[in-house]
């Protein structure tokens, strides 16, 4: 409204200007919820209220309780299963089963192990026998017969036994995941009697997944694409495959990567986000599986407090994970352990020099009792692991310098005081913007801090900013503090 013709419009909230004299109303704007933001059949699909997802994070720090308490306030989460021993995600997928039984809006994490892939099939599994209803693939370069079957068992004419996420941060791979499955995966699968032939003619005209989740600068395995860059691409490559397979239901395209205040949430939501998927800042919740002195060096960590390090499951193949910097050693000591690998072709041919350092700052041990301990968890893991390293001499010492990037993150974990500046926290630039935008506010306050006050003040939040946004593109003039809510308590 404004007061007379030349005037900037202003605005009266609920019919209330509070000003005097007379007005002409030039237009009003309807209510906007958080749980329109994303695509509607997102929440019509999944069973959920938000288009929102608490995504796994390695190693059991995204609990059972983080997936509970998400489901609990219909939204969406996944469990950490990757890097955990098989048994340890039984007991877990059990119990989810057991406190959540008769939903559906919850799911586990399948990562990629191309290093052993008899890991993938005993996973997808325990993941088909237990009917998990959501599966959240990560990591992946190319498609494997594990996934495809994950995707394609138990396919029917009304539908997918399981709905698969695919969380993907480059077109070629996320191409693979908009297309049916491959033709010759699928004629595996049914020659080992894995999936029927009824299965098979039904994947071959849907894409793989029906959801794809954009992966930008994130925690953990990531390329460090902006989102404003990699997400138009994939959604223009999702529009470009939809056309050409002639798909009848829906493919959503969410964003993931650097979400971590109303600002971001709002801006992938502008960019045509189905959805959005948190990681780094759930470390920081109550339910989070992380040690409290891990959480305290999340809290203290601003936008460049990150560094790039060797991946533990991808370490010969030269992949890498973003960490956290400040507080800890383990980027620097990680790269050291990797450019000795390159350099070297086996454990006896590195330098005195060399060696001393590593085993006396880094390892804390000799090479000659990190082996033993090394061989001792594969026999027990995956035998074949260690045989192929007695045979090998680059690859036991790939599994010994290999030992120390998956002990760092037990050691986050489990809190183990004389390590801490070993402690390996899968962290992207997000968590700086998260402390910045909770900085004085109840979310501050680690007891208040669980993933539903998270989740909930980050999509309150964005709602916000999309209404401010609104307002300006309208030509109201709106004060910059309506772009910044402040978290607060809500139920």
């Amino acid at each position: 409204m404004r007061a007379e013709a030349g005037y900037e419009p202003g605005l009266g909230i609920g019919g209330h200007v509070g000003a005097d004299g007379p007005f002409e109303l030039l237009g009003t704007l309807p209510p906007l919820y958080p749980e329109w933001l994303g695509d509607r059949s997102f929440n019509r699909t999944h069973g959920v209220r938000f288009p929102y997802v608490a995504g796994e994070m390695a190693n059991g720090i995204a609990t059972v309780d983080s997936v509970v308490a998400m489901a609990e306030a219909r939204m969406l989460g996944f469990f950490g299963a990757a890097g955990l021993a098989l048994p340890v995600v039984e007991r877990a997928v059990g119990e989810l089963g057991r406190r959540l039984k008769g939903r559906d809006n919850w799911g586990v994490n399948l990562i990629h192990t191309p290093a052993a892939p008899e890991i993938e099939d005993r996973l997808v599994e325990l993941l088909l026998k237990a009917a998990v209803p959501k599966v959240s693939v990560s990591a992946y370069m190319d498609l494997t017969p594990a996934v495809v079957r994950c995707a394609v068992a138990g396919m029917r004419p009304e539908g997918r036994a399981r709905h698969l996420f695919a969380k993907v941060s480059r077109p070629e791979v996320a191409a693979k995941f908009l297309s049916p499955a491959p033709p010759e995966i699928l004629r595996a699968l049914v020659q080992r009697g894995q999936i029927t032939q009824a299965e098979a003619d039904l994947a071959a005209r849907v894409p793989l997944a029906d959801d794809i989740t954009v992966e930008a600068d994130s925690g953990g395995h990531t390329d460090n694409r902006p989102l404003a860059v990699v997400l138009p691409a994939i959604r223009a490559l999702r529009d470009e495959l939809v056309r050409r397979h002639g798909y009848t239901s829906p493919v959503r395209v969410g964003a993931a990567g650097g979400l971590g205040d109303p600002a971001g949430v709002a801006a992938a939501f502008a960019a045509g986000a189905a959805y959005v998927v948190t990681g780094t800042i759930n470390q920081l919740s109550r339910e989070a599986g992380l040690s409290d002195a891990a959480k305290a060096l999340l809290a203290e960590a601003d936008l460049a407090d990150v560094a790039m390090a060797p991946a533990a499951d991808m370490f010969e193949y030269g992949i890498k994970v973003q960490v956290l910097k400040r507080g800890t050693l383990f980027a620097s000591r990680a790269g050291q352990l990797y450019e000795t690998y390159l350099a070297h072709q086996s454990l006896d041919d590195i330098p005195d020099a060399i060696r001393e350092r590593i085993e006396k700052d880094i390892l804390r041990g000799t090479f000659d009792d990190c082996w033993e301990q090394t061989r001792q968890f594969w026999l027990d893991r995956d035998p074949s692991e260690a045989e192929r390293a007695e045979r090998d001499p680059r690859h036991r010492m790939a599994l010994v310098f290999r030992s120390y990037l998956g002990l760092s993150s037990r050691w986050a974990i489990t809190g183990e005081p004389t390590r801490q500046s070993d402690y390996q926290i899968w962290c992207g630039p997000a968590i700086g913007a998260f402390n910045r935008w909770a900085a004085g506010s109840p979310l501050a306050d680690k007891t208040h801090r669980t993933v539903v006050q998270i989740a909930l003040n980050l999509l309150e939040g964005a709602a916000a900013v999309t209404r401010a946004h609104q307002l300006r593109s309208y030509g109201v003039p709106v004060p910059d503090d309506a772009f910044a809510p402040r978290p607060r308590l809500l139920s």
